[in-house]
């Protein structure tokens, strides 16, 4: 995650993993999810965390999704149906539930598939958000198996040239497993820069480089500026412009959106835009392409010569997609995954509210009014 949307060392409240864990999973099963997909909830945002992908943890989505069950656009206990099937492909209604809890069944059903016959995908409409993409495509990395997850939202992109919002953020991620290397992983939004981190911005007051916003005209913002609020700015493709590469970014955001919701039966966004979440699912065995050993010594030959690249002057070295995120949960699960006060503040008025018990911190930083002590 870029450096400027961290919270700061002088005021990041430290809390474990199991803690976290727990308290969301408690929340959830208040908010009326079976224990069982509170759980897996739970799991996938401690592990957003622990990754280090704030933006997509409980820090800035959480609040989101206890305001979505509670106002009925997400269905605490959907009745997810398959639609269609083959043995390699399966096409999923998710009667509006939550994407972060079901769409780890949707990429399960893909790779059982991909065990069977090389190759599951898995199509979801009428879902919640999905969070972080890269999780889901663990699932299948962690299972020797390449896993892909795509990802619509509803309309908050410009097209190149354009002044109104067609497509959503629609991210792309990917993961592939290795033998001694960290895991590939790549995740990203087909945006400049992801919506969440925008807002994760704008929370902690930071600073956006140039051509990573439009004003509301759709004209790109060509100066650096302290973040705005949601309702001032208006998205970007990833390259800003057609100058950097703007056309590249819209290209991948609309394959995305073909993907995720021509292929699960669904409406785009900017045709409905009360159309709920589409998401694409795919596993890929590697034992049916390729010996897997021979896999493993050539991924992690490549992985090693990549990181042996002689740097650039003033850099201090060459990684791959995965590495900093793997680095990152090493050192989040002795240390602890950090917290802005405010997120601590949030979580104290919202556990109270619902009954469940606070959540435990691991350490505060600096003394902050109004925050429990460390315990």
């Amino acid at each position: 995650m870029l450096e400027q949307f961290k919270v700061s060392k002088e005021d990041e409240v430290r809390v474990s993993a199991e803690a976290l864990n727990k308290t969301v999973r408690e929340i959830f099963e208040r908010l009326g999810v079976p224990a069982d997909q509170a759980a897996e909830g739970a799991h996938v945002l401690s592990m957003t965390d622990l990754r280090g992908v704030d933006s997509h943890g409980v820090s800035n989505m959480l609040r989101n999704y206890v305001e979505w069950f509670r106002n009925g656009r997400l269905n605490p206990d959907p009745n997810w149906t398959i639609l269609r099937e083959t043995p390699a492909i399966a096409s999923i209604d998710g009667d509006a539930g939550l994407g972060i809890i079901i769409g780890p069944a949707a990429m399960r059903i893909a790779i059982e598939k991909a065990r069977n016959v090389g190759v599951g995908v898995v199509s979801m409409r009428n879902s919640g958000h999905l969070g972080a993409a890269g999780h889901l495509a663990m699932l299948a990395a962690e299972q020797n198996m390449i896993g892909v997850c795509m990802s619509a939202a509803g309309p908050r992109v410009l097209p190149t040239h354009g002044a109104e919002p067609r497509l959503g953020t629609n991210p792309i991620a990917y993961a592939a497993p290795t033998r001694n290397e960290p895991p590939v992983l790549f995740d990203i939004a087909t945006t400049v820069i992801a919506e969440n981190k925008l807002r994760l911005a704008h929370r902690l007051g930071s600073e956006l480089e140039p051509n990573w916003i439009a004003r509301l005209d759709g004209s790109p913002i060509t100066e650096r500026a302290i973040a705005p609020p949601r309702e001032q700015y208006q998205l970007l493709p990833l390259g800003g412009t057609r100058e950097h590469g703007s056309h590249k970014g819209y290209g991948l955001g609309l394959w995305t959106e073909i993907m995720s919701t021509f292929l699960a039966g669904g409406v785009p966004s900017m045709l409905d835009p009360t159309q709920h979440f589409k998401h694409h699912f795919v596993a890929y065995d590697i034992e049916a392409f390729t010996d897997l050993d021979s896999y493993f010594d050539q991924m992690d030959a490549m992985l090693r010569r990549l990181q042996g690249t002689p740097t650039a002057p003033g850099q201090d070295r060459v990684i791959y997609p995965g590495v900093l995120e793997h680095e990152e949960e090493i050192h989040r699960r002795e240390h602890g995954i950090p917290f802005h006060p405010e997120v601590i503040q949030w979580f104290e008025s919202i556990t109270a509210e619902l009954g469940v018990d606070p959540l435990e911190i691991m350490a505060v930083t600096r003394s902050e009014e109004g925050l429990p002590p460390a315990r």
